[in-house]
């Protein structure tokens, strides 16, 4: 099933409401979807480089939109809506963790998420709706990790065009993870040395 979606959202790009789905792919990934829309921005890019950065922001602003959304049915409908989701997609364990041990870090959530996808955006944006982090705290968040991973993704995209294409598909995960780990390190050598 999740190979279906992954190709029925990769031929997306090549339809001319492209943008708008992107823009709704980015919105519902970071509350409810399993797909990163990354999986759409990546081909759009390449088709239309003179488009890119527009591409990054219509993604930044869905993204962070959807954001909201999920920290809305994190801090007002937890039980009723967000449990189930959560449930469906088999994370329900990962959050109750999540909020268990990293509860008062849920900002770093926020970036490394955002930035890698470790651990989804998904989980993450509910979860601080449901520790309560302070909305307008967490847009920022949310626009600074969001936007630094399209935006990084659009200047690769606009600088080496399609040859960068591989090694995205292939390589950014490990590439974002390694970035995420060292935001995560420097955070808590920080709270130590604080």
């Amino acid at each position: 099933m999740l190979k279906r979606l992954y190709d029925w959202t990769l031929s997306l790009a090549a339809r001319k409401t492209a943008e708008a789905w992107l823009a709704i792919i980015a919105f519902i990934e970071s509350s409810v979807f399993l797909v990163p829309a990354d999986v759409l921005f990546v081909p759009m890019g390449l088709a239309r480089p003179d488009r890119i950065y527009r591409y990054a922001f219509t993604a930044t602003a869905a993204s962070v939109a959807g954001g909201i959304a999920g920290w809305y049915l994190g801090w007002y409908a937890f039980d009723t809506l967000a449990l189930p989701i959560l449930e469906f997609y088999h994370k329900a364990e990962a959050f109750e963790r999540l909020r268990r041990d990293w509860g008062d870090s849920v900002l770093l959530l926020l970036i490394t998420s955002g930035l890698a996808h470790l651990p989804p955006i998904k989980v993450v944006t509910i979860l601080s709706g449901a520790v309560h982090v302070d909305l307008w705290l967490f847009v920022a968040s949310a626009i600074l990790a969001r936007g630094a991973r399209f935006y990084a993704l659009a200047w690769a995209l606009r600088r080496w065009g399609e040859p960068i294409r591989h090694f995205i598909e292939t390589h950014l995960g490990r590439v974002a993870g390694a970035f995420a780990a060292l935001v995560i390190v420097v955070w808590v050598a920080f709270k130590l040395m604080g």
